[in-house]
């Protein structure tokens, strides 16, 4: 008897965790009043890094010339070298935006193979910094897919808090999901990472300890401050690092209010894997424990704790106990599904309902795998990782 109370009383408190978790994230996805504008835009940089052929490149690529900016920008696009896939997409979109539009300012640099102690991005961010004209300077990977205002709204929040560093805005996968991998994929982002990094953000004053590298736009002085791009050296997630980096200089890490697009669809079960495990892998070192990884944990925990709590009861008869463990396991995949449907605006296909329960069973074996293997795959590079997931 002491025992089912003991369990009782945890599936208990870990269900009321669960849905108080999923309250918060909801009430930060209501309230996300927008930045002021201000009285001038300064000139921007917009250095994009690519390595390989993402989903939708070519809509991509010519939705990066479909920007309003109020202020001068030029757009970098920075590959390892003239061989790579996308380099013909490339020189196309430009070559089509300028032919509309004269007074666009774009152009390819090749910044060669990274050396071991830098990831592909990091390194072409470093060539992309040195060749870099303007006053701000914005990082945006090549699944992102821009529209009209995602970088004035960005650049306006880093421009209305003068300690500001670094503004970025959370990302939502939008596209229609094609595979199971997509599901997956989708939940991942729109209904564990982005939710939660917002809710985060307004109990912060609107700021994060860290920077979520997708799309972020930084201060040239703040930059130096923190000893540069190169101070990332050696690190996985770099982006993630930076934004540490300016919060120990004294910087914030401001959240845009507006979501950007990021583009991932036709994804296998195969590759959905890989993408967990590296943003797994991204999350051991690039996250603090208490504001980011804890609630994560937690909720594993629930999840954990209901389908072993509703085994056990099942086995000796407790069908009461068995039924509200059940509900709380369950309970961790509605909340996800719905905070996907909030930030995206569709739903997960009933048949793929179950999906979001996929990431907290595969968990464990994810873990494992990142520890014993210590290696991750990233954009047809390996990388090597140390018992903290940084660089090896």
């Amino acid at each position: 008897m002491p025992f089912e109370f003991a369990l009782t009383s945890a599936v208990f408190i870990l269900l009321a965790w669960v849905w108080g978790f999923y309250f918060w994230q909801r009430r930060a996805l209501q309230h996300r009043p927008a930045p002021r504008e201000p009285a001038q835009y300064p000139s921007v940089s917009v250095i994009r890094p690519i390595k390989g052929l993402d989903t939708g490149i070519e809509e991509n690529l010519r939705a990066a010339f479909h920007g309003a900016y109020p202020g001068d920008a030029e757009i970098l696009f920075v590959m390892d070298d003239a061989q790579e896939p996308a380099c013909p997409l490339v020189e196309q979109a430009i070559a089509e935006a300028c032919q509309k539009n004269p007074a666009v300012r774009a152009r390819i640099l090749f910044s060669g193979h990274p050396p071991s102690n830098r990831t592909g991005k990091l390194n072409a961010m470093i060539m992309g910094l040195r060749e870099a004209r303007h006053e701000l300077v914005a990082f945006i990977d090549s699944d992102m897919r821009e529209d009209e205002t995602d970088l004035r709204v960005m650049v306006a929040t880093l421009m209305e808090d003068e300690q500001a560093g670094a503004a970025f805005p959370t990302v939502v996968s939008r596209e229609p999901a094609l595979t199971l991998g997509d599901v997956g994929y989708a939940v991942m982002v729109n209904g564990l990472y982005e939710p939660a990094a917002l809710a985060t953000a307004q109990s912060m004053g609107g700021e994060l300890p860290f920077i979520m590298g997708h799309m972020m736009v930084l201060k040239r002085e703040a930059i130096t401050a923190i000893g540069g791009l190169e101070s990332a050296e050696g690190q996985l997630v770099d982006d993630m690092f930076l934004g540490k980096r300016l919060k120990q200089f004294g910087y914030r890490n401001k959240l845009s209010p507006k979501t950007a697009a990021i583009v991932q669809q036709g994804t296998t079960t195969g590759e959905f894997g890989q993408i967990l495990i590296r943003w797994i892998a991204f999350s051991m070192s690039g996250l603090p424990f208490l504001t980011c990884k804890l609630p994560h944990a937690l909720t594993g925990t629930g999840f954990w704790i209901g389908l072993i709590s509703a085994a056990f009861a099942l086995l000796y008869g407790q069908v009461p106990l068995a039924l509200l463990a059940g509900f709380l396991s369950l309970s961790v995949g509605m909340t996800i599904n719905d905070l996907n449907y909030r930030m995206a605006g569709t739903r997960i296909p009933l048949k793929y309902a179950w999906a979001s329960l996929i990431i907290w069973l595969a968990s464990p074996v994810i873990y494992g795998q990142i520890w014993f293997k210590r290696e991750v795959n990233w954009r047809g590079r390996s990388y090597r990782l140390d018992n903290g997931a940084r660089l090896g």
